[in-house]
């Protein structure tokens, strides 16, 4: 039985202090089945009052960015400072956030620490972009509001999910107040942990414990809240770490700060997730990608990757230390990172994202000369990318096959993502999302180039405009990726197999047969339609093809609960149970055992 004193504060989180012990090793699906099942259906019971529009996504799914950075006392004055020096480094925060915006635009916060006030962490969240949150287009406000907020450790954090978009409360970072100053806390994270059910199972099964969200991140914060409070004296935050992570499954990337003044970043053991740093002389900064760090000053050579399982620790007494919290494990880093998602400009774990993408390109180009399907020496013969993140692939396939690459299409700057936004807004953005340029389609026979294709909603609108309004006589889509077959549970929108397009063409053996694309192309209204094989993407990034994480074009997951959320996909594909978010379909799917 866990008994617990509980702490009040107005507008923050409650915490529980509790005798509980640390979870013992990787919780397993067969050891927790009864576990899964009850809290599958708890929030299975939760949620069947909404419509299955708002079920359309899993509801805990993020790609999220985070950013990070500390000035050490006693140590000079970094040339990055403002004119306000070290004591008010976080206004160098909402700017680093800003160039990490690709990675959501849903909600936007940061929280700063400050010996000098009595709110030593503060936090200010809010929806909308980083630019309205922190009131970047207003002088007056913007300086106020950095004045309130200043300190001389920051973290932030940019959201992207579907559950709560319009709730302020799911914005992060989440505070976590104390009067223990070693027991306050705030932090983010970007990634999902795939064994949210068990995890929550085992914090509400006592019937004395809530939670006011559905979301990974309140666990996250109750978990390591837990071990702060059930600690004799104080305790390290690297075995902090230890001790919540061996029960985490999944991906995590995440930025920490205490009321003591100490900052932790740690990345999951497989390195799933992207976490970059600088440590230099006084000055330490971290981001999800390089750019963040490059756009504050510093040189390329100087930015590194956070080794997967391992955590640096920000201390304002003993400084900067870097160490592993847990085993090595080999790396499952996100391929789709290099292909979507991470700014072109950015470099994770020694790959650039721009030369990946221009080496996905080549590949598309050697495909191409095999097909013998396009006529590449017509002058009617043109490359078009869709913008903006095809564009390298575009480049260097037209370069490599001597056609020329035109900027065939306009993308409306402030429509967003459609794949970034909410399921509901999706189909209306992508018709004002691209405006095609008739004087430059017109008559033409276009090569495509895309760099993926998830759910095919802008795919669709795309190529009727550029048929209806571009004037195209042809189309052959051609996509820098393999085709998505599998759900994502590691933090990417994209969690039920009835989502995806591909699977309804493929299989998940990797085979590419003409007749299945050629399906797919009449299906889209396009005149052909080609995949890259799943090989091409660990050539193209650089990587050997065992430290990439491939679960969504190949079906085979680097995580035990991963897999097993697969086949549950898999043997509910196409009922009603695959339209509901994943851990309803847990509900669904073991109740019948």
């Amino acid at each position: 039985m866990v008994r617990c004193r509980c702490f009040e504060f107005p507008f923050v989180w409650r915490h529980c202090q509790g005798e509980s012990t640390a979870l013992e090793g990787r919780l397993t699906f067969e050891a927790n089945r009864n576990a899964i099942r009850t809290s599958a259906c708890r929030v299975d019971s939760m949620r069947s009052s909404k419509s299955d529009e708002s079920l359309n996504m899993s509801e805990i799914h993020h790609e999220c960015g985070v950013a990070a950075i500390y000035h050490m006392s006693g140590c000079g004055r970094s040339p990055m400072c403002t004119d306000e020096g070290p004591r008010q480094i976080s206004r160098l925060l909402p700017r680093m956030l800003l160039d990490i915006q690709n990675r959501g635009q849903l909600a936007a916060g940061m929280t700063t620490y400050s010996s000098d006030r009595p709110n030593l962490l503060r936090t200010r969240k809010d929806v909308g972009t980083v630019t309205e949150v922190f009131r970047l287009n207003h002088r007056a406000k913007v300086e106020a509001l950095m004045k309130t907020y200043a300190g001389s450790a920051a973290i932030g954090h940019v959201r992207y999910a579907t559950c709560g978009q319009d709730d302020r409360n799911y914005a992060q970072p989440f505070e976590r107040k104390h009067i223990h100053k070693r027991k306050w806390f705030s932090f983010c994270f970007n990634g999902q942990l795939s064994n949210y059910g068990l995890l929550r199972e085992r914090l509400l099964a006592d019937g004395d414990h809530h939670l006011s969200l559905d979301t990974d991140t309140e666990i996250m914060l109750h978990e390591f809240g837990r071990i702060l409070s059930n600690a004799d004296g104080r305790m390290d935050w690297i075995d902090v770490l230890k001790q919540t992570t061996e029960g985490f499954d999944g991906a995590y990337s995440l930025a920490l700060l205490t009321a003591e003044g100490e900052m932790i970043v740690a990345r999951d053991p497989l390195g799933v997730k992207p976490m970059c740093y600088v440590h230099e002389g006084p000055l330490f900064a971290a981001a999800s990608e390089s750019v963040a760090l490059l756009n504050l000053g510093f040189e390329n050579e100087q930015i590194k990757s956070l080794p997967p399982g391992h955590a640096i620790i920000i201390d304002p007494k003993t400084g900067f230390r870097m160490e592993r919290f847990a085993p090595e494990r080999t790396p499952a880093h996100c391929f789709f990172e290099w292909i979507y998602f991470a700014n072109v400009a950015s470099t994770l774990d020694d790959r650039s994202v721009y030369m990946s993408r221009t080496h996905l390109g080549e590949e598309l180009a050697r495909a191409e000369r095999k097909l013998d399907m396009v006529p590449l020496d017509d002058p009617d013969t043109i490359i078009v990318p869709v913008p903006d993140t095809s564009k390298a692939a575009a480049d260097a396939m037209a370069y490599e096959l001597s056609i020329p690459c035109r900027e065939g299409l306009i993308r409306n700057r402030y429509a967003g993502r459609t794949f970034i936004e909410g399921g509901r807004a999706r189909k209306a953005k992508a018709a004002t999302k691209y405006t095609p340029l008739r004087e430059v389609l017109e008559g033409k026979r276009i090569i495509l180039v895309e760099d993926s294709i998830v759910r095919s909603t802008t795919m669709n609108v795309l190529l009727d405009r550029i048929r209806d309004v571009g004037g195209a006589k042809e189309i052959h889509v051609r996509v820098a990726c393999p085709p998505i077959v599998a759900p994502c549970f590691y933090g990417i929108d994209m969690s039920t197999i009835d989502q995806l397009i591909a699977p309804k063409y493929f299989g998940i053996d990797g085979e590419l047969t003409d007749e299945s694309q050629q399906k797919l192309a009449d299906d889209l209204g396009a005149d052909t339609l080609r995949y890259l094989p799943v090989e091409a993407i660990a050539r193209a990034i650089g990587k050997p093809a065992d430290h990439l994480c491939r679960a969504c074009v190949t079906g085979k997951y680097p995580t035990d609960i991963g897999q097993h959320l697969y086949q549950i996909a898999l043997d509910n594909r196409g009922s009603k149970v695959d339209s509901q978010r994943t851990y309803e379909q847990l509900a669904e799917v073991m109740s019948q055992d």
